[in-house]
């Protein structure tokens, strides 16, 4: 990111309005989705034993398969923000319906293979005999919510790059509550069992869809976008969101080597890891709400060929990253002595916990510089960069992290091996952001 005087304060004033109005509801938002799996556990967990387990492997199974066509809501972001900003809304939402259509092509793929292969799909999960035939249930059931989910992610991409956050965050609420009533009264007033949560789940997701589609048909009609699906539309909306593909599937690699080197480490090891893995990922909510703040607006400022503008927001959000990232850093410091026996009183795990969570407190600060500039390189179309950027994080981090075990490390080395990762990451955006080569401005990059 090349050198400028330092904006005026009225000036950074704006930006940081502009910021606070679309990352507030977009934490919002971010919370709110996994409250739907937290509901599904606390009813499915009085069914017994054997169910909540086979939840908790389908569920696995499809927030992978979910958590990769995630590029659906980041790519159609940006595209939409740089034709709002060239001012070009028909173009907009019309970048945005080809996104939906690409949605419900992929969903409907998705189904078609998960159907037939979810007895397959369990037993590489290691599904015990009992809890096997819930967990395919669940995930049969659940499949069929797939498609609605994927058009949830790509409307959610319209409305930011429309720098709307706040219908996803009442859409999320809204999709939060009917799931917990329809989950109550499947299993239990009608007995459907587990197969009555997975049922309450998607007719949730697929009223969270129609809600979205029906804002989107709305704008699409007020500024006279067609609505009929565009095969060349569709097809740069892939390609555009190929590179991030590759990105996701990279940093998910990351987080299944660091889970299966815990795994290695022994019993009190893993459960430690995965109580700071969950206080990780709750963390990440935060500072992405930042990243999505950052794709609205740098794409916008890019669309509206203002360069400089960009370069000014990138500056200030990466100021907010950081002392974010301090915040948290300090808050888990603070409120380790607290939160530590909400998850576990077997002393062996606290012992293991306690030095690998200062490691994760250090490193935060330099995760609020990576999910910003994550977020600015999104919002810039810079898919490519950012996917060759995580294979080589990727690269640096596999050997590394596998040595651990050998060289007879525990969590905190694997932790440490983490921040590597997040180090890496934070080089190779920050050298990009330096570059200035991320800055092309128009209505398309």
């Amino acid at each position: 990111m090349t050198q400028a005087p330092a904006p005026p304060r009225a000036v950074r004033r704006r930006h940081d309005r502009e910021i606070v109005s679309l990352a507030l509801p977009a934490f919002g938002a971010l919370v709110a989705e996994p409250l739907f799996l937290m509901v599904d556990s606390a009813i499915v967990g009085h069914l017994g034993t054997p169910q909540l387990a086979g939840l908790a492997i389908a569920a696995a199974l499809l927030s992978t398969a979910v958590s990769v066509f995630v590029f659906l809501a980041y790519a159609t972001t940006a595209a939409v923000a740089r034709r709002v900003g060239a001012g070009d809304l028909q173009a907009a939402i019309r970048q945005g319906m080809d996104g939906i259509w690409l949605a419900l092509l992929l969903g409907v793929a998705v189904v078609v293979l998960t159907i037939p292969t979810a007895p397959w799909l369990v037993d590489i999960f290691g599904a015990s005999g009992t809890a096997g035939p819930y967990a395919v249930t669940y995930l049969r059931v659940s499949s069929l919510g797939i498609p609605a989910m994927l058009v949830v992610l790509a409307a959610t991409g319209i409305l930011r790059g429309l720098q709307d956050t706040r219908t996803p965050l009442y859409v999320a609420i809204g999709g939060f509550a009917t799931n917990a009533l329809l989950n109550v009264g499947l299993v239990y007033g009608a007995g459907l069992g587990i197969a009555g949560s997975a049922w309450g789940t998607v007719i949730a997701q697929c009223g969270m869809a129609v809600a979205y589609l029906v804002v989107v048909v709305r704008g699409a009609r007020r500024h006279g976008a067609s609505l009929r699906p565009d095969a060349a539309g569709i097809r740069a909306s892939a390609q555009a969101g190929a590179p991030l593909l590759v990105r996701t599937l990279s940093l998910r690699a990351v987080l299944l080597i660091a889970t299966a080197v815990a795994a290695r480490l022994g019993d009190a090891q893993v459960a430690a890891h995965q109580i700071i893995l969950s206080l990780w990922s709750l963390m990440a909510f935060a500072l992405d709400a930042i990243a999505i703040a950052g794709q609205a607006i740098i794409g916008r400022y890019l669309g509206a060929d203002d360069a400089e503008g960009a370069r000014q927001v990138c500056r200030r959000m990466v100021q907010w990253g950081v002392v974010s990232g301090v915040v948290l850093g300090a808050l888990v410091i603070v409120a380790r002595p607290l939160f530590i026996p909400l998850f576990t009183s077997d002393t062996a795990v606290q012992d293991t916990l306690l030095p690998a969570l200062l490691v994760v407190a250090l490193s935060q600060p330099i995760a609020g510089v990576v999910f910003v500039l994550d977020g600015v390189l999104m919002g810039a179309g810079d898919g490519p960069y950012l996917a060759r950027a995580m294979l080589l994080t990727l690269a640096v981090f596999a050997p590394v992290a596998l040595l651990v075990p050998v060289l007879g490390g525990g969590l905190t080395a694997l932790w440490w091996a983490m921040t590597l990762m997040m180090t890496v990451r934070m080089l190779t955006l920050w050298l990009r952001s330096r570059s200035g080569r991320w800055i092309v401005t128009g209505a398309s990059r």
